[in-house]
């Protein structure tokens, strides 16, 4: 298992990050001021986007995993990774819609809600959004501290 920087073209991913983001207008919005990592494990298994948004505290702004690699723990060995990458970090944040199996893996990975934007996904997609068979409404934010 190998986690890489992508210093190219990181649209190149675009169809992995589409999967945690389904608007690729609003990937735009980050992924050139932050930075990307890809795990490969015989083959890109997963991508996590980063940003830095003020000292000691980063924002992951999207991680996927390849659909048939869920629950193998890749998603939760980049989120090690990134705290190890970056040992100035003493908060990560990172927002994500109402869905009890999104928000169950985050816990597992010892992030904790912070706070919530009311309306996020109704106000800033073109299209409703749904995981799990719920529409996203509103934007849940967790931090994990060290």
């Amino acid at each position: 298992m190998n986690i890489r920087k992508i210093t190219g073209d990181k649209k190149e991913y675009m169809d992995l990050l589409l999967l945690a983001d389904e608007q690729e207008s609003m990937i735009d919005d980050y992924l050139e001021r932050g930075e990307m990592f890809v795990l490969d494990d015989n083959g890109v298994k997963a991508e996590c986007v980063i940003t830095r948004e003020s000292d000691g505290i980063y924002e992951l702004k999207n991680i996927a995993v390849v659909p048939d690699c869920h629950r193998k723990g890749y998603g939760k060995r980049l989120i090690e990774f990134l705290f190890s990458h970056y040992p100035d970090c003493k908060t990560m944040l990172v927002g994500t819609g109402d869905c009890h199996s999104t928000l169950s893996f985050y816990s597992i990975c010892g992030f904790t809600e912070s706070h919530r934007i009311k309306n996020f996904f109704t106000d800033n997609y073109d299209h409703p959004m749904f995981e799990d068979g719920k529409q996203l409404v509103d934007m849940v934010y967790l931090k994990r501290e060290r």
